[in-house]
């Protein structure tokens, strides 16, 4: 029997804390008897990631799980695309390694797809900033402030957070667009929602609780610098007509 929802988690090097954070996802899909596989995208680690998974797989030998790995690193939205092309599940969420959004969230982006009100939902930090447990760096949070604002006036999506690592899709509308896309490292979250909405997809931006791990890979600089850039391609690509899809 398929699952009804796949869960992706793209992970590059994380060893360390990929386990506790399967641990949690594993043990909630099976205390809740939630229809669910789960899915780690290695990225290219050259660290124990794959292993540390498979070993935390093993003890959940009720649940669907497996791991995607391959030899060179091509960024986290190539892994998530990777990710949701092998989804089995009719609802496919992607969630971030760390686990900073909580798994229990997961219905606040699970059920407005399964009511067939929106084909995409994604978490949110801004909407709600009581619901942040523990902030980012006073720094880092401003950056994530700006960079939203220049999203929102390129684009023209009236959304306040794109980046944060939490997002579902109906797969069977949301797939097909995975081919035109191009962005495969941090500007990848701007272009899934840009082509969803240019597609007349509808999306809909949900208020999550969130925690910051100040073990976080993300340079504010030099990522914040690339993801600029990203847009501006973004950007380009839908002036050029790269975005249509066949019969378009």
């Amino acid at each position: 029997m398929k699952p009804q929802i796949s869960i992706v988690v793209p992970a590059y090097e994380e060893e360390e804390r990929l386990g506790e954070s399967l641990r949690t996802m594993l043990a909630h899909i099976g205390s809740h008897q939630i229809s669910a596989e789960v899915i780690v995208v290695d990225d290219g680690s050259h660290d124990r990631t794959a292993d540390a998974a498979r070993a935390v797989f093993a003890e959940f030998p009720a649940v669907s799980a497996r791991v995607i790995r391959y030899e060179a690193n091509r960024g986290k939205g190539f892994a998530v695309k990777t990710g949701l092309r092998a989804a089995e599940g009719e609802i496919a969420l992607f969630s971030d390694a760390d686990l900073s959004t909580p798994i229990e969230e997961m219905c606040k982006l699970i059920d407005p797809i399964v009511a067939g009100e929106y084909e995409v939902t994604f978490g949110s930090r801004a909407l709600d900033r009581s619901l942040i447990g523990t902030h980012q760096p006073w720094r880092r949070e401003q950056g994530g402030k700006v960079f939203n604002l220049v999203v929102r006036l390129m684009t023209g999506m009236p959304f306040w957070d794109t980046q944060c690592g939490f997002k579902a899709f109906n797969i069977a509308q949301f797939r097909p667009l995975l081919d035109v896309m191009k962005i495969d490292r941090f500007g990848f979250d701007v272009e899934f929602l840009y082509v969803a909405r240019l597609h007349g997809l509808r999306l809909k931006e949900i208020p999550v609780r969130w925690n910051n791990d100040e073990r976080s890979k993300v340079s504010v600089v030099r990522d914040s610098l690339r993801m600029f850039d990203e847009v501006r391609q973004i950007r380009r690509n839908a002036r050029n007509g790269i975005y249509a899809t066949d019969g378009e």
